[in-house]
């Protein structure tokens, strides 16, 4: 039996796109849980946002977290709901207004 393809989100792919400009940093968590190494190597390093934090919790399983000015958020969110992210909407690639389209061509 064939099996139907997941659609895939244009919001979320366009939030993914806009997450590539971040800054990244690759952590393991060790003994503590994936959020609590995250929030001590933000605090340690003084990490400013906007950051993506790549938490690895055993050679299987990496856990993506989103370091905003209104804390730490898990990715998958940030990449579905970006546009509630003011320090994202900067990194937004702009739209072309329509007369400088026309000119171009």
């Amino acid at each position: 039996m064939a099996r139907r393809r997941k659609r895939k989100s244009r919001r979320r792919q366009e939030g993914r796109r806009i997450l590539e400009h971040v800054p990244q940093y690759s952590i393991e968590s060790g003994e503590e849980k994936p959020v609590t190494a995250a929030r001590k190597f933000i605090q340690a390093e003084g990490i400013l946002p906007p950051a993506l934090l790549l938490v690895k919790r055993n050679e299987h399983t990496t856990d993506r977290y989103f370091w905003a000015e209104k804390g730490l958020f898990g990715a998958q969110y940030v990449e579905e709901n970006h546009f509630l992210f003011p320090s994202l909407r900067t990194l937004e690639p702009s739209p072309v207004p329509e007369s400088v389209a026309l000119v171009s061509r």
